[in-house]
Formats: structure tokens, sequence, C-alpha cells
């Protein structure tokens, strides 16, 4: 009895989770068929999971959402991206740039859906691993700026570094983060 009624749990999930993630992998593949491969794939290996999982899958719809974009990635069938037009004006990208944040940034008390936490969770796991790729006086000076929100003339009083290496150390980290992060900002905004 136990077992059918984790069958019929398991069925509800696919059912309600179907239609959005299939429109989330739809967005990323060239073709239909390839969609829908996918999509199969996706809920195999939740299934699976959900079968032999020592500890239950907490956040479902994030879960899945993130096998989904790691399985497109693997099947190397990603979509290729539509440009911005070079002539996007600051106005339009400070307000890309203030959505991008909000997502990174939001209080935990507002509201946030189950997508919203794993982009935030996908976005910093990136950043650390590109964190810490950076020289350490990069990764540091960095840290301490945008991060801790700590202002560079501050730290070069402190440390007694020349506030011109600083900024060359963290101009250095944005050019890494920049190109090291373009891909997924991409895959966030224009997705």
């Amino acid at each position: 009895m136990a077992k059918e009624a984790k069958k019929e749990n398991i069925e509800e999930l696919i059912a309600e989770h179907q239609p959005q993630l299939k429109s989330f992998i739809r967005k990323r593949v060239n073709n239909n068929e390839d969609a829908e491969d996918i999509l199969q794939d996706v809920f195999y290996q939740f299934t699976k999971a959900i079968n032999i999982a020592i500890n239950p899958i907490e956040h479902v719809s994030a879960w899945l959402y993130r096998v989904a974009h790691n399985t497109i990635i693997n099947a190397g069938i990603k979509k290729k991206e539509v440009k911005i037009p070079v002539y996007q004006n600051d106005e339009n990208d400070n307000e890309i740039e203030r959505d991008f944040s909000d997502i990174l940034f939001a209080n935990k008390t507002s509201e946030s859906s189950p997508e919203t936490e794993y982009l935030r969770s996908l976005v910093w796991t990136e950043l650390e691993t590109a964190l810490l790729e950076l020289p350490p006086e990069q990764h540091e000076i960095y840290e301490l700026t945008e991060l801790d929100g700590i202002p560079i003339k501050d730290i070069s009083k402190t440390t007694g570094v020349p506030l011109n290496t600083l900024l060359s150390r963290k101009h250095y980290a944005i050019l890494h983060l920049r190109k090291r992060l373009a891909e997924l900002y991409e895959d966030i905004i224009y997705s």
C-alpha cells in the first residue's frame, strides 16, 4: 500500500511540474524531439532519485530545474542565444542589472519562488568558484569592496597598499568574473 501511495505522489509531482519544466527546456534546445527526450530523462532521474534516495528531495522544483539545466549542457544541444543589439541603452542595462541584483541579494523575508532560489544558488555557486580561480590579492579586494561593502580608500589606508594597486587588482578581478560568468548571466537574463 505504501508503495502505491509513493507512486501516486511521484505521478502528481510530475504532472504538477511538467508544463513549466517543458517550457524551460524548450527555450534552450533546438527542437521539440530533443526537448521531449530531455524532459523524459529529467523525470526518469527524478523517479530514480526518489526511489533510492536516503534523504528526501527538499525542493523538488529547484532539483528538477538543476537536473534539466545539467542535462541540456551534457547533451550538447543548448540553443544558441539571441544577442541583444549593440545600441541597447544604459537605462535598460541598469534595469537588467537591478533585476539581477534583486535575485541575488533579495531578503530572506521577501517572497521567492523555487526558481528564484535555484537561480540564486546557481549564481552564488558559480561566483564562488570563479573567485577561487583568482589570485589571492584580487579575490580579497573584490570580496572586501563588493561583498563586504568596504570603501577601497579605507582598505588602502588600513593595508598600506597604494590605491591604484588596489584598483588595478579589482579591475582584473572584475574582468575575470565578467568573462567567467558571461554565459551564465546570458542564460539567466535572456532566456
